[in-house]
């Protein structure tokens, strides 16, 4: 069984391989989504041990050295690692793969018989980008079996060939249920079929993220808005004394001279005698000591 607890690789800047957690036994086909091809070639990498991890546990029937992993597994098809050229002939592919095995595995190195025997013989003549995305499937799939060793097959975005999951689900399914040769069979896919009812994962499964507030309580934000703001102090301002200008003389002469185009009214004596002595009290006592 192929185990896998929270794998993660690092990148430069983001994680190459955001923490990922799965498991595959043999006898079963795991689809795992994921929307980048580079996190899905990482994970691919990883998974048949040609990638060590920065962080996490991988381990293949409970052991987890990375040279026992590589050697248990086979990487299918992945982009710019081990993909077949287009210029090759499916004869020359043949040929340089099974130069990977070894002898005592493939017999002479002929790619005539060994097409002839996996019945490959009517694309022998065929260059690799003209094989339809089924038919090659079959030809990588039967290359990487060719070894008796692989009981894990890692396939990587076997969907970029064809958008119709026919092209690849199917014997991607055959492989894994073959009662003679029961294998565990991972493939890394951008979306995962409309219709797969089967195990399945998504790249990125197993990242931490920050525990969301309950609806009970508010969140920080809500909280900071919630509070009261502190009062300003607020100062005693004095009040506002209007300076005294010049013109408010003038302004007091005016207002005690009668308006324009009025008579004065006359001043009786006594009330003008009165006025005086108001005025002057000390001119009007000697007046009466005189008399």
């Amino acid at each position: 069984m192929l185990s896998v607890q929270q794998l993660q690789i690092n990148g430069r800047r983001d994680d190459l391989l955001p923490a990922t957690s799965l498991q595959v036994r043999r006898g079963e086909l795991l689809l795992v989504a994921g929307e980048g091809q580079d996190q899905r070639t990482a994970l691919a990498l990883a998974l048949s041990g040609r990638m060590k991890p920065s962080n996490g546990v991988l381990s293949w029937d409970n052991t987890t050295k990375t040279k026992k992993i590589r050697l248990a597994s086979a990487l299918v098809d992945s982009p710019g690692v081990n993909e077949p050229e287009q210029h090759l002939s499916v004869r020359d592919l043949v040929t340089e793969d099974l130069s990977l095995i070894p002898r005592r595995y493939r017999g002479a190195l002929l790619s005539k018989p060994w097409l002839k025997v996996n019945s490959f013989e009517d694309i022998a003549g065929l260059w690799i980008e003209q094989l339809p995305a089924g038919r090659r499937l079959e030809l990588l799939t039967a290359l990487a079996l060719a070894d008796p060793a692989t009981d894990l097959l890692v396939v990587d975005s076997p969907d970029r060939h064809s958008a119709d999951p026919a092209a690849w689900l199917p014997r991607l399914q055959a492989l894994a249920s073959d009662a003679g040769r029961p294998l565990a069979v991972v493939a890394v896919v951008g979306a995962l079929p409309d219709d797969w009812t089967g195990a399945a994962a998504v790249i990125g499964n197993s990242v931490a993220h920050p525990p969301e507030p309950s609806p009970s309580e508010p969140a920080p934000a809500e909280l900071r808005a919630a509070q009261p703001k502190p009062a300003a102090a607020v100062e005693p301002q004095a009040a506002a004394v209007e300076p005294q200008t010049a013109d408010a003389e003038p302004k007091a002469r005016h207002a005690a001279q009668p308006a324009p185009g009025t008579a004065e009214a006359p001043i009786e004596p006594e009330a003008s005698a009165a006025v005086k002595a108001a005025a002057h009290p000390e001119s009007e006592n000697l007046q009466r000591t005189a008399k």
